[in-house]
């Protein structure tokens, strides 16, 4: 053997046995199954399970590592389901031992394990995130204490609403209904309504509104005629009043509300719950969805601007008006005093507990602002990025999950993807110094 190929040969050896000392830590997901505390979790997660006979449930770390990877890496149900069976790494995080050919759970399993959860207890994945973090040094406890508040609007996936719209899918969902309940209707309207909507849109385009709104007097008088039909078959019969009231009660909001009318709206007919909110952008002045609060660290820290606190709040309250609930969940979540809050001038006149009523900055403030508070107040658009990201990236620009406790569960699910993506970023970092200092020089020459 030439000197040569002596040398190449040992030097893979060496390769090899230098390697064979980090091979368990080849993959962030790997150093990140381990370093996360899956016994508080299970504690955390279990106390919703009883021991009584049926089915026994699924394993904790299976269900909240498939929902840790699900908003990570922004992927549906049904891609989750697939990814799971052909990657291994996903499979040994969520606490597999050997590799399997088939999922081991059933893809509605994981619906019903979120609705199960709840709001509260998902948000041990947030305080876990932040702990393993705390544990790695991505960040540092008194980082904890200096946050950024801000409010953003989770939008439903709902269509754009429009009076016209509303009211020939209230007719539509009418009509299919009692179809299925085989309750004769004098006439369905399908047709004419669906021609008025029509021409409704193409008038309302050519900005021939006196037309339009003919078209839309229609459409609410064919409501109107359904509504009244099903009144009168199903009167006096429990069984199909029951099954009509909700869609019906609907139907009735959608025909008689107006333009400028106070109090809730209908804007979508399968999510009631969506409210309509303008945050004042040029390019979007009304969304449709919940109004949330997220609340990051002032500092950006080594491993990034991690968020430690998310609360989605129906009603679309002030923002000054929502300190009063986050704060005190904030704290219990991070687990440390808050002594600085930076918040923009949409929290003027804010309900802050007493004692925080003079550690809460505004962008613009000049009354009790040192230098170094002014400072740290131009860290406060740092929030918007984290919102951006948020919201491309971790599935809180569109929101799939069905009513309240959806729109709930999905901005505390993001906020833990979010922190989570942030950690396997750190974790490779450190696998690429722990690398260099292994391997300071390459160990094959060029030549």
């Amino acid at each position: 053997m030439r000197p040569r190929e002596r040398r190449e040969t040992g030097e893979q050896d060496l390769f090899r046995s230098r390697l064979d000392q980090i091979i368990d830590m080849k993959h962030p997901l790997v150093t990140l199954g381990r370093a996360v505390d899956w016994r508080f979790l299970e504690e955390r997660f279990g106390e919703v399970y009883t021991d009584s006979p049926g089915q026994p449930p699924l394993p904790t770390r299976l269900m909240a590592g498939l929902a840790i990877l699900k908003h990570t890496y922004d992927l549906s149900d049904e891609v989750l389901c697939e990814r799971w069976v052909e990657n291994p790494y996903y499979q040994y995080f969520c606490g597999e031992e050997f590799f399997q050919h088939r999922l081991v759970f059933d893809r509605s399993s994981l619906t019903r394990w979120r609705t199960r959860m709840g709001e509260e207890r998902l948000q041990a994945l947030i305080q876990e995130s932040l702990s393993v973090a705390t544990r790695t040094k991505a960040i540092k406890p008194s980082e904890l204490s200096r946050v950024i508040v801000d409010t953003t609007v989770q939008p439903k996936n709902v269509t754009f609403p429009t009076d016209a719209k509303l009211l020939n899918r209230a007719r539509e969902k009418l009509v299919r209904l009692a179809q299925l309940h085989a309750v004769p209707l004098r006439q369905s309207y399908a047709r004419v309504g669906k021609f008025a909507l029509v021409q409704h849109q193409r008038y309302a385009h050519a900005k021939q509104f006196r037309r339009a709104n003919r078209m839309l007097k229609k459409l609410r008088t064919y409501l109107g005629r359904i509504i009244r039909d099903i009144g009168r078959k199903i009167e006096g019969n429990g069984g199909l009043e029951g099954a009509f009231a909700k869609l019906l009660s609907l139907a009735r909001r959608v025909r008689e509300q107006q333009q400028r009318q106070r109090g809730p709206k209908v804007y979508s007919l399968h999510a009631p719950e969506v409210e309509c909110i303008g945050k004042g952008k040029a390019h979007r002045p009304y969304e449709f969805g919940v109004k949330v609060s997220v609340a990051t660290t002032l500092r950006h820290c080594k491993g990034g601007q991690f968020v430690t606190h998310v609360k989605a709040l129906p009603g679309n309250p002030y923002d000054g008006h929502t300190l009063a609930t986050v704060i005190p969940d904030m704290e219990a979540l991070v687990g440390n005093t808050i002594a600085r809050i930076f918040a923009d001038k949409g929290y003027r006149g804010h309900n802050a507990p007493p004692d925080y009523k003079f550690r809460v900055f505004l962008s613009g403030q000049k009354r009790g602002v040192t230098p170094r508070i002014k400072r740290e107040l131009r860290r406060r658009s740092a929030v918007e990025p984290v919102i951006g990201h948020l919201k491309a990236e971790h599935r809180m620009g569109r929101n799939y999950l069905w009513f309240r406790r959806g729109d709930a569960a999905n901005a505390v699910l993001a906020a833990a993807g979010y922190n989570f993506r942030r950690l396997i970023r750190w974790l490779s970092l450190l696998l690429c110094q722990i690398l260099t200092a292994l391997f300071p020089q390459p160990l094959i020459s060029p030549d």
